[in-house]
């Protein structure tokens, strides 16, 4: 079983879960996307760490030392088996913040323990079903789910790493040539985004289980309880995102009570640590975990 550095494994009520826990203060959970892990969450979530939280980073079912089992499958389960991991921490309410595929549990939690969540906030966020047919070819799966792929991006960031934050920046969105080149010089001449790309670009190859699970999953997605959520959200999406459609937070924004949307123009998929406005998008985002 691969584990993340760092990371623990505990026996929560319902089953094992690995998570990285950092830093002091409000705590905040950080529910990854697909494929990830606790150390993509661990990474994601150091500009919180920096701001005066404690950020809670767990690994999803079958992702690194999360087993899969048929128990925590579905999205509404996970949900289930990420309080279980902050009942074990002992902590009361807490915050979430989600990217991505780890938009649903998020969504779920939020609506089955409003007495629990204090805030949310979701990253590019799936709410609703989701189809991974969207461009993911058989050489990419390779990448995503393989150990020569695991390997390639370890070679290619040791190496050849503008080469990594020029993939990212041209496969994460809907970018013209001239846009897509405009980001990969913005990142690759800031030392805090280059140093995230090449760190964030480590936390998806490898992690067969949990991305399959995710594909049998999504598709599938119901009716999440968006309009029962009571709890404060922030949804940021990037108008430019090609890996999920900014209609999945538009979907959500629709139905949430108390929601909120942050459309960041021209925004990839990882917009929230790369855009030219990030620190905008990260103080905005603090600001709704503190009030």
């Amino acid at each position: 079983m691969k584990t993340a550095e760092g990371s623990t494994i505990v026996d929560t009520s319902l089953g094992e879960v690995e998570y990285i826990d950092r830093g002091d203060g409000p705590p905040v959970l950080f529910v990854h996307g697909s494929p990830g892990g606790c150390d993509q969450g661990a990474v994601m979530t150091e500009f919180l760490a920096a701001r005066g939280f404690r950020t809670v980073s767990i690994s999803r079912p079958g992702y690194l030392g999360t087993p899969l089992r048929a128990t925590v499958a579905e999205p509404g389960q996970q949900a289930d088996l990420e309080l279980a991991l902050m009942d074990h921490l002992g902590i009361g309410t807490f915050a979430v913040m989600c990217w991505s595929g780890g938009g649903p549990s998020s969504y779920r939690l939020a609506a089955k323990h409003p007495d629990r969540v204090s805030a949310l906030v979701t990253l590019a966020a799936l709410s609703t079903h989701y189809e991974f047919g969207n461009g993911i070819n058989r050489i990419e799966y390779s990448l995503l789910t393989g150990a020569v792929g695991n390997w390639l991006l370890k070679e290619m960031a040791k190496h050849t790493p503008k080469s990594v934050v020029g993939m990212v920046a041209s496969e994460e969105g809907d970018l013209t040539k001239e846009q897509a080149h405009a980001l990969t010089e913005h990142v690759w001449n800031d030392e805090v985004k280059r140093d995230f790309v090449l760190k964030v670009s480590a936390t998806i190859s490898g992690r067969h289980d949990g991305l399959k699970n995710d594909q049998e999953q999504f598709p599938k997605i119901g009716d999440l309880g968006l309009s029962s959520i009571s709890t404060p959200t922030l949804l940021v999406h990037g108008t430019a995102d090609s890996d999920v459609h900014p209609d999945q937070s538009e979907h959500a924004l629709e139905q949430l009570p108390n929601g909120e949307l942050l459309r960041v123009d021209a925004g990839t998929h990882l917009c929230v640590w790369t855009d030219p406005t990030s620190d905008d998008i990260q103080a905005r985002i603090v600001a709704h975990l503190k009030s």
